[in-house]
């Protein structure tokens, strides 16, 4: 699986989401689409880190282009490079679990990770690798405009918050992600829950915090 220049709407990991989305102008839709497979173009292409050179596939991002909600998770695993799709096997499933508890849809969310390449043997992401992917992670909450963020993970939580403090004391307030303006809630990986089901009600309570942060936009 080499690096991929995508050429159509249709060859896109989030085109079935575009499609489905109510835009009553049909040049806007076709702006926002070129945009992205711009932007698609570029991440597939950089080599501003030293993860260019062991990848395989570069993980763009998948989802609803118009979301509430922006799941960020942190650097792609073996699975997810294989699949070129963040949150892929049994954590994926756990995902969708998370978010159909309190009624949300994968299709509903705009799902990216911190990196957009897979770290040699899964190991945690660099501060500079991180800082590398930033501008693409930028871009792609500025295009979809969510109402909040749900950083998934000790990894994705700290590089976004830019801090050292454990998950379990992060998850218990609402943050602002200043770089985009947005409330930013953090929660444990769905890999953790499988791990320790024990979980699941802290993660409940997570979500409930970040749903309310949405109904109050509404």
């Amino acid at each position: 699986m080499g690096v991929q220049t995508w050429k159509s709407r249709r060859n896109l990991p989030f085109a079935h989401q575009i499609e489905r989305a109510c835009i009553p102008e049909t040049k806007m839709l076709e702006e926002s689409v070129d945009d992205w497979v711009l932007l698609q173009e570029q991440v597939s292409q950089c080599t501003a880190c030293e993860l260019h050179q062991t990848r395989s596939n570069t993980i763009f991002g998948t989802g609803n282009l118009y979301a509430d909600w922006m799941i960020v998770g942190d650097a792609p695993n073996e699975e997810e490079e294989l699949a070129g799709e963040p949150f892929v096997g049994a954590s994926g499933h756990m995902l969708n679990q998370m978010l159909l508890a309190i009624g949300v849809t994968r299709e509903q969310v705009f799902i990216v990770n911190v990196l957009k390449c897979r770290p040699p043997n899964d190991r945690d992401p660099k501060r500079e690798e991180v800082a590398s992917c930033e501008i693409f992670l930028l871009q792609q909450i500025n295009k979809v405009k969510p109402k909040v963020i749900l950083a998934v993970g000790r990894i994705a939580a700290q590089n976004l918050l830019g801090t050292k403090e454990t998950i379990g004391h992060l998850r218990e307030i609402e943050h602002q992600f200043e770089k985009a303006n947005l409330p930013l809630v953090a929660t444990f990986h769905p890999a953790y829950l499988l791990k320790s089901p024990l979980g699941k009600s802290k993660v409940w309570a997570d979500l409930v915090r970040a749903k309310k942060i949405i109904d109050k936009q509404s």
